[in-house]
């Protein structure tokens, strides 16, 4: 039997109509054992999670949106602190005294509010545990010498999510610490060259730790439909392809 790439029993494709003037975004639910999880796809490494009456914005830029018709942050994630994931213009806008901020140390000394995770921390918010994972390159490099990210300055995030954990990769090629991923219900890798990972590295890393649900993100003018080719044979992992340029 064919595996099912747009449907199944714990998804629901919606369009969003008034989230931003000039765009409607695609959105997925999932069931969990503590309520919906419902998923905002942004756009490029942009997402907005709710959960249990919370709004989690991971990696808010303003180019991919305006802010000021979105909710305001229980919780932010900020995975490094390249122009496309962190805005701090945005943060300003979405954040409130209540907000909780989770980023790197780089990205600490650009917005002056938030508790810096390293990889490999854990941590609790609001209820939601969170492990920082390592997101750095090996192969692709700015220059010949230095890595696109370098290992240590950027996170991939780890979110249980009621009975669902989430893992965002953030900007990462195929590392080998992919390999002690457990358990990870839905993934999101990046795969955009040079930058990320190419289909091939993509597909690899998701065979390194198998999650159920896989959506390519961050891939620019890389066609998804390559990875969902490399996976076919792969009927654990469903690819979910969404507008994530």
């Amino acid at each position: 039997m064919s595996k099912p790439i747009l449907f199944t029993a714990l998804f629901l494709l919606l369009f969003v109509p008034g989230l931003h003037a000039d765009q409607d975004f695609e959105q997925d639910a999932i069931q969990t054992s503590e309520g919906e999880l419902k998923i905002t796809f942004i756009g490029h490494g942009t997402l907005m999670f709710e959960f249990k009456g919370m709004v989690i914005h991971i990696d808010p830029v303003g180019r991919y949106a305006d802010y000021s018709t979105l909710p305001k942050a229980d919780l932010v994630l900020i995975t490094h602190h390249h122009g496309d994931h962190l805005d701090i213009d945005v943060l300003n806008m979405i954040c409130t005294e209540e907000t909780d901020v989770i980023l790197t140390e780089i990205c600490r000394e650009q917005f002056d509010k938030g508790t810096i995770m390293e990889n490999g921390d854990e941590t609790e918010v609001k209820g939601i545990p969170i492990k920082a994972v390592p997101a750095y390159n090996i192969k692709h490099l700015r220059d010949g010498s230095t890595p696109y990210h370098i290992k240590g300055e950027g996170n991939g995030y780890v979110l249980e999510l009621g009975d669902k954990k989430v893992y965002i990769a953030g900007d990462t090629e195929n590392i080998p610490e992919m390999k002690s991923l457990e358990n990870i219900d839905i993934a999101f890798l990046p795969m955009n060259i040079p930058y990320t990972m190419t289909p091939e590295m993509a597909a690899d890393a998701a065979k390194s730790f198998m999650p159920k649900i896989l959506y390519p993100y961050h891939y620019g003018d890389t066609d998804p439909q390559k990875l969902v080719d490399l996976l076919k044979d792969v009927n654990e992992i469903e690819v979910r392809i969404r507008d994530l340029r």
